[in-house]
């Protein structure tokens, strides 16, 4: 249930074309992360090679990303983001509020209250879930969930 909820609204609320939701993610890393090879970006985002140098090529004709020369290998090429990437990144970010509320319009109280209380006992345990994963040498032994 956990990723059925994830996945509908993530899919709502960054369902906004003609950026994919990979492609908003690689872009998302190229801005956080700085330039980065193909291949890595391919790695980390979990595709293929060749599915990501499409990407970066969409990316490129569209002005979000460019290629620049690796400084620390002359034969090698990093992927960017653009000002315009950034740009549509933000406004990415400001629409989700607005998205999300849309969601909302539509709950009764009742729904909202329960959404709430649901939240309030998820959202903690979740946090620990993704921190255990990412920090294995910190996380407990036994069962959080």
């Amino acid at each position: 249930m956990l990723e059925q909820a994830s996945i509908l609204t993530t899919r709502h609320i960054t369902d906004q074309a003609p950026l994919s939701l990979t492609a908003a993610l690689t872009l998302s890393r190229l801005n956080k992360e700085g330039p980065t090879r193909l291949t890595t970006l391919a790695a980390a985002e979990g595709i293929a090679q060749p599915s990501m140098t499409q990407l970066i090529q969409r990316l490129e004709r569209q002005g979000l990303a460019t290629r620049i020369n690796d400084p620390k290998d002359g034969r090698a090429a990093l992927v960017n983001i653009t000002n315009a990437g950034r740009a549509l990144l933000d406004a990415r970010r400001r629409a989700r509020p607005d998205r999300l509320a849309e969601l909302l319009k539509a709950v009764s109280p009742e729904d909202e209250a329960a959404l709430t209380l649901a939240a309030h006992v998820a959202l903690p345990i979740i946090r620990r879930l993704v921190h255990n994963a990412t920090n294995p040498a910190h996380s407990q032994t036994g069962r959080t969930a």
